[in-house]
C-alpha cells in the first residue's frame, strides 16, 4: 500500500517530534483521569462535601468528555486539526489551573466539566495525527508506541498526585499539570503543520443538544437521587421527566433526520450493536474501583494519600501487561480474549468483596494490577469485534458512538455505586446502633466488648465511629458486588458476537 499523503513531505526527525508532542498531550490528558480520584478524600474534607457530592468531580468530568467527543469531526472541519489541538490543550491547561484554585465544590465541578470538554478531542485527534504522520507500513508500530502514552498517564498521575497531596495539598496535584500543558502546547505549535479547515461539516445541533440534555438529567438523577430521597423530591421528578422527553426527541430526530448527530441505523449491524453493549459495560467497570477505593482507604482504613496513589498506579502497570498479552493473543478468536478479560474483572471483584478494613497494601496492589490487566486484555478484541462486520465508510461516526457509550457507562455506573454505598451505610448504621444498649446481655461480657465502652461519652463516640466504619464497609462490599455481577453479565453478552470476518484497528 502507498504511504499516507500527509506523511510524504515529513522528515524522520519531524515525524519523531510530532510523535513526542502528541504523546505528551495524550499522557497529560490520561493523567487527569485517575489523578482526581486519588484526591477525592482531601477534596471532600477541604470543600465540606458529602461522599456522593465529591463523586461529581469524576462523573461530570467523564460526562463532559462523552458529550464533546462526538463533536471532534465537526470541530476539525470547522477550525482545522492543528487549531483544534492547540485550542484543546490551552483550554485544558487553563481549566486545570482553576481546578486547583477552586474554593467551592460548585467551582471545582464547573472547571472539571470545562476540563473534560476541552480535553475530549485530544486523544482521538492525537491518534489520527500519529497515523497520518507516518507511512502506512509503520502504522502498527507507531500506534503501539502511542498507545503506551495512554497507559503511562494512569501510572504517573495517581502516584505523583498522591505524593503532592500528602506533602502539600490536593491543589498542587492540579497545579503541577499546568506547566506540562504549556510545554505540550509549545511542542504542538512548533511541530504540527498548519492546515486549512476541511469542507465544513454540518453539526446536527438538535441531536447534539437533546442528547446532552438527556445525559445531563440522568446524571443529576443518579448523583442527587439518594440524598434527595429520589422521587419524593420535585427536583428528581423534573429531571427524570426532562431526561425522558429529551431522549425521546433525540431518538425521533435521529431516525428521521437526513444527517443525524449519531446514526442509529448502525445498530442494525449485529456485531456493532453487541460491541456497543460491551463497551458500555467496559466503561462501567473501568474506573469504578478507582473512584470507590480512595475514600474507603483514607477515611475508613487510614491510608495516606501517597500510598493510595501508589496503589492506583499499579493499575497502569497491570494495563501495560494486559496490552502486551493482548498483542500475543491477537491470533485467538476475539471472543476468547474478551471472556478472559471480563473473567479476570469478575475475579478481581470477588477479591474486593472479601476485603475488610485491615487489608494490607500488597493485597490492594495485587488486586489493582489484576484490574489493569483485565482492562488491557479486553480493549483490543472488543474493538475488533465491534467493527469486524461494519462497513468502513461508517467507521468515524461509529467510533464516536463507541467512545460516547464507554464514557457514559463510566459516569452512570459510578453514580449508581456511590448511591448504593450511601444508602447501605445509612441503613446498616441504623440497624447496628439499635443493638448497642446497656440492656444487651452480650455487650456486658468483657470478651465481647474488648476495648469498647459505653460507660462514657468518649467511649460512645468511639463506638459510633467504629459502627460507621463497618456500616460503610458493607456498602462498599455491595458496590463491589455490583461490579462483579456486571463483569459476569458481560461474559454472557460476549457469546452472541459473530466470529471475526475482517480485522479492524481502533485505538482508545
Amino acid at each position: 500500500m502507498s504511504d499516507h499523503a500527509p506523511a510524504a513531505g515529513l522528515t524522520l526527525t519531524r515525524r519523531i517530534l510530532i510523535l513526542m508532542a502528541v504523546m505528551l498531550a495524550s499522557t497529560l490528558y490520561s493523567t487527569t483521569l485517575l489523578i482526581a480520584s486519588t484526591l477525592l478524600p482531601q477534596m471532600q474534607g477541604a470543600l465540606a462535601a458529602t461522599p456522593d457530592e465529591i463523586a461529581w468531580v469524576m462523573t461530570f468530568n467523564i460526562l463532559a468528555t462523552a458529550v464533546v467527543t462526538p463533536m471532534t469531526g465537526w470541530l476539525v472541519g470547522r477550525f482545522g486539526r492543528r487549531n483544534v489541538m492547540l485550542g484543546s490543550i490551552l483550554g485544558f491547561s487553563v481549566a486545570t489551573y482553576f481546578c486547583g484554585d477552586a474554593d467551592s465544590l460548585a467551582a471545582l465541578v464547573f472547571w472539571r466539566i470545562v476540563q473534560g470538554g476541552a480535553g475530549a478531542p485530544v486523544v482521538p485527534l492525537s491518534n489520527a495525527i500519529v497515523i497520518d504522520s507516518f507511512p502506512r507500513r509503520q502504522t502498527g508500530l507507531v500506534s503501539s508506541i502511542f498507545g503506551m502514552a495512554v497507559v503511562i498517564g494512569p501510572v504517573i498521575g495517581p502516584t505523583l498526585g498522591g505524593y503532592l497531596a500528602d506533602e502539600y495539598s490536593w491543589r498542587w496535584a492540579f497545579y503541577m499539570l499546568v506547566p506540562v500543558g504549556l510545554a505540550s502546547l509549545v511542542g504542538l505549535r512548533l511541530t504540527l503543520s498548519a492546515d486549512r479547515p476541511e469542507a465544513p461539516v454540518r453539526l446536527d445541533w438538535i441531536g447534539f443538544l437533546t442528547l446532552a440534555v438527556a445525559m445531563s438529567c440522568v446524571q443529576l438523577v443518579l448523583s442527587r437521587g439518594q440524598r434527595l430521597d429520589w422521587f419524593e423530591s420535585n427536583e428528581i421528578v423534573l429531571e427524570t421527566i426532562g431526561a425522558g422527553v429529551a431522549f425521546y426527541l433525540f431518538i425521533a430526530h435521529s431516525l428521521t433526520a437526513r444527517r443525524p448527530f449519531l446514526n442509529l441505523r448502525l445498530l442494525l449491524d449485529r456485531n456493532y450493536a453487541i460491541g456497543l453493549v460491551l463497551v458500555t459495560i467496559y466503561g462501567m467497570l473501568n474506573f469504578t474501583p478507582v473512584v470507590l477505593l480512595p475514600p474507603l482507604l483514607q477515611q475508613h482504613a487510614g491510608y495516606p494519600d501517597n500510598i493510595i496513589g501508589a496503589i492506583l498506579g499499579m493499575r497502569g502497570i497491570g494495563a501495560t501487561i494486559g496490552f502486551f498479552l493482548a498483542m500475543f493473543a491477537g491470533r485467538l478468536e476475539p471472543r476468547i480474549g474478551m471472556t478472559i478479560g471480563f473473567g479476570i474483572m469478575a475475579i478481581s471483584g470477588l477479591w474486593l468483596m472479601s476485603l475488610n478494613l485491615d487489608v494490607d497494601m500488597s493485597t490492594l496492589a495485587a488486586n489493582s494490577i489484576l484490574q489493569g490487566m483485565a482492562v488491557g486484555i479486553i480493549w483490543v478484541p472488543l474493538t475488533v469485534t465491534a467493527f469486524a462486520t461494519l462497513d468502513t465508510r461508517h467507521t468515524p461516526e461509529a467510533m464516536a458512538l463507541f467512545h460516547l457509550l464507554r464514557n457514559i457507562g463510566s459516569s452512570f455506573f459510578i453514580s449508581i455505586c456511590v448511591a448504593e454505598i450511601v444508602r447501605t451505610t445509612g441503613e446498616n448504621y441504623s440497624r447496628m446502633t439499635e443493638m448497642v444498649s446497656p440492656y444487651h446481655k452480650s455487650l456486658s461480657l468483657p470478651w465481647v466488648m474488648g476495648g469498647w465502652s459505653m460507660d462514657s461519652l468518649q467511649g460512645l463516640v468511639r463506638l459510633a465511629k467504629e459502627i460507621n466504619r463497618q456500616a460503610a464497609m458493607i456498602g462498599y462490599v455491595n458496590a463491589f458486588a455490583l461490579y462483579t455481577a456486571t463483569s459476569v453479565a458481560a461474559i454472557a453478552v460476549v457469546v452472541f458476537a459473530k466470529k471475526r470476518q475482517r480485522v479492524a484497528v481502533a485505538a482508545e
